[in-house]
């Protein structure tokens, strides 16, 4: 009799330890890139790719309700996720990993760090660039060009409005334009901004061609500018007029278009609705986008013909998508390594207030 009340009361204890709730994960930091283009390792790279090879993100966690597993490291707490391209992946998947009950996400920073177009006017192809305005081109009117008044420089016009850019621009009720953290955005450039960045022969001949463009035209850098967020890839000089107005039009002339890429106020207005759970916090959100390409073609040929170019040979002839890979794994590092290392200061306060 004993015996059998010894062992009912140690299973009771069992069953009681095993129904406890398992602690979430603290995370550090996520990492956020946006496609890869086959395994996570050892082939061709996307942009998830080296921060899984050399940071190492050594573990996968299944990760069902997004576009791809995640892959983590326990000894630093950083996580990594690839959310898939477009502003819809991009929400869908931050929004699943915000409300996965396995992580605790309330201290994490997240850093975007994936490649781009860059304005020629700006930056050069392999440089990397930290925004503080998020700006999405997607929410809009619009007529076909042909079909426009003779007036209208664009037949894209602002949601509730007659014209283009027409004043003044309506509340931001649509998430239109993101303001970033300007403090944290800008100790990221000042302890990277340094960073040598790899030039090679393609950059050299590929920026050559921009003549007319003196910034174009510079070895890469790092650099501050501000980013558009459109599904469509857009390409060409008319386009790239249209995305500086653009920015300008709804960051009330503080922004400069400088790069353009599909996701990242998708994974910007997430993290706003993920802060006001209280899982998430978006003035810890960092957006690095490194330049693969430019925006417009350059003298002498047409928008089209640089478009097709670059479809055929992506990453080899035509774009630095290589160089920008690295780019944004080596100036991204730098910022995860001094978040990681000062985390007793950094877990509560955010770096540069």
């Amino acid at each position: 009799m004993k015996k059998s009340i010894s062992t009912l009361c140690l299973l009771l204890i069992s069953l009681y330890i095993y129904a406890q709730p398992t602690a979430p994960i603290p995370i550090k930091v996520v990492i956020v890139t946006m496609f890869e283009i086959g395994a996570d390792t050892s082939d061709r790279p996307g942009e998830f790719q080296y921060w899984v090879e050399r940071l190492p993100l050594s573990q996968t966690i299944p990760f069902p309700q997004g576009y791809r597993n995640l892959r983590y490291n326990p000894e630093k707490q950083v996580l990594g996720i690839c959310t898939g391209m477009g502003t819809a992946r991009a929400a869908a998947s931050i929004m699943a990993l915000g409300m996965d009950a396995r992580f605790d996400l309330s201290q994490a920073y997240w850093l975007v760090a994936g490649i781009a177009g860059i304005d020629p006017e700006d930056g050069s192809a392999g440089s990397a660039v930290w925004a503080e305005w998020l700006v999405d081109g997607d929410l809009a009117h619009e007529i076909d060009s042909r079909e426009m008044p003779k007036d209208w420089s664009t037949g894209y016009l602002p949601l509730r409005r007659t014209k283009p850019y027409e004043e003044p621009a309506q509340d931001n009720d649509f998430t239109v334009a993101i303001h970033l953290n300007p403090d944290l955005a800008k100790w990221a450039y000042g302890l990277t901004k340094n960073n040598k960045l790899a030039d090679n022969e393609t950059l050299q001949k590929m920026r050559a061609r921009y003549q007319g463009f003196p910034e174009a035209q510079k070895p890469p850098r790092v650099m501050m500018g501000d980013h558009i967020a459109a599904m469509t890839f857009w390409h060409g000089k008319y386009l790239n007029d249209w995305a500086n107005k653009w920015v300008s039009y709804w960051t009330g002339g503080k922004g400069n278009f400088v790069t353009s890429a599909m996701e990242d106020t998708g994974t910007g207005q997430s993290l706003q609705w993920l802060t006001n759970a209280k899982k998430a916090d978006i003035n810890r959100y960092l957006v690095l986008r490194t330049a693969s390409n430019y925006t417009m073609q350059p003298p002498g040929i047409t928008a089209a013909e640089n478009l097709t170019n670059a479809g055929k040979d992506v990453g080899e002839r035509y774009t630095a998508y290589i160089p920008a890979l690295e780019a944004a794994y080596q100036t991204g590092v730098v910022v995860v390594d001094q978040l990681l290392t000062d985390w007793q200061i950094y877990k509560d306060k955010t770096p540069g207030k």
